[in-house]
């Protein structure tokens, strides 16, 4: 028998998935799984270990039909006893239609199908809402992510025993989720008072809030566009503390276990997608224009200890 697994996006989302990913792989313990991406999540779950098989989806465009023909043929040929959406997107049940509605084995949000989760009409974490998608089918709880076996080799970067990582990006297109560059020097010349140095993250579209940081606290490292997903999840087991806004590589460096501040802007809901685990603490304000130093400071989680 073969079970097929629908994941696309996006960065966070995947993390959170992780979980869900193993939990359906232990309840189908013996048969084949397959799952479902797009390209920029094939390797991380390679890395994983989750699947059996890893399929790319195209996502073809409706102009496309050629494309998104031989996407639902290969499914089809799959013969899946079981298909989870964990997408739940307009997308994926435009799929499960196109399919033939296979009520019996479709797990998700598609109306019609035997094993059917409402979309939330109040705002719901995406890990509830998935939690109570597999528990239809009585898969339990499944926890927090596990990013063991995401190792990068850190050592390259020659970091002090003490530091902090400090993300200061985000989507370029929603520069309202961005806490000010200098306030993130601020942050940075606070942890070099404490012993801590301050390491930058973010991708070379976010080399200006970067240099902005640096010009204003130069002793802080930079690591900008040098660093893979395994980098973060091994640079998260050994900071200190991680502070940042509202961006995938939080998520990561969160899941590693490392105490993380994410800063939140109303361009954002907490409540439906954020970091879990104790050692995680959010801010929100309606503008991160009005966040101040001493408003993160104050809800900085316990720094972990040498």
């Amino acid at each position: 028998m073969a079970i097929l697994v629908i994941k696309h996006s996006a960065l966070g989302d995947m993390i959170l998935a992780l979980p869900l990913l193993r939990a359906i792989r232990q309840h189908h313990a013996g048969e084949r799984i397959v799952l479902l991406t797009t390209a920029p999540y094939v390797d991380l779950l390679q890395r994983s270990g989750l699947a059996d098989e890893i399929w790319t989806d195209p996502r073809p465009k409706f102009w496309q039909p050629l494309k998104l023909l031989a996407l639902l043929s290969r499914i089809r040929n799959g013969r899946f006893s079981r298909i989870y959406d964990l997408q739940g997107s307009q997308r994926t049940k435009s799929y499960y239609r196109l399919l033939g509605k296979p009520a019996e084995a479709w797990v998700g949000n598609a109306p019609g199908c035997r094993y059917h989760i409402p979309d939330p009409t109040e705002p719901m974490h995406i890990t509830e809402l998935r939690r109570r998608q597999l528990a239809l089918v009585g898969i339990p709880d499944p926890g927090l992510p596990d990013l063991d076996f995401l190792t990068g080799d850190i050592a390259r970067y020659t970091l002090p025993a003490r530091f902090a990582l400090l993300v200061p990006g985000g989507a370029p297109h929603r520069p309202a989720k961005r806490w000010p560059a200098e306030r993130f020097a601020a942050l940075a010349r606070q942890l070099l008072a404490q012993g801590i140095t301050p390491v930058l993250i973010g991708r070379a579209a976010e080399q200006t809030e970067i240099a902005a940081i640096r010009a204003l606290c130069p002793e802080a490292i930079s690591l900008c566009d040098k660093t893979s997903i395994a980098d973060l999840a091994a640079l998260g087991r050994a900071a200190a503390l991680c502070v940042g806004n509202d961006t995938g590589p939080m998520h990561i460096i969160a899941a590693a276990r490392c105490p993380s501040l994410v800063l939140y802007s109303a361009e954002s809901d907490p409540r439906k997608i954020s970091p879990r685990g104790d050692w995680v603490r959010l801010l929100q304000r309606p503008s991160l224009q009005d966040v101040g130093l001493e408003d993160v400071i104050a809800a900085l989680p316990p720094v972990r200890q040498a």
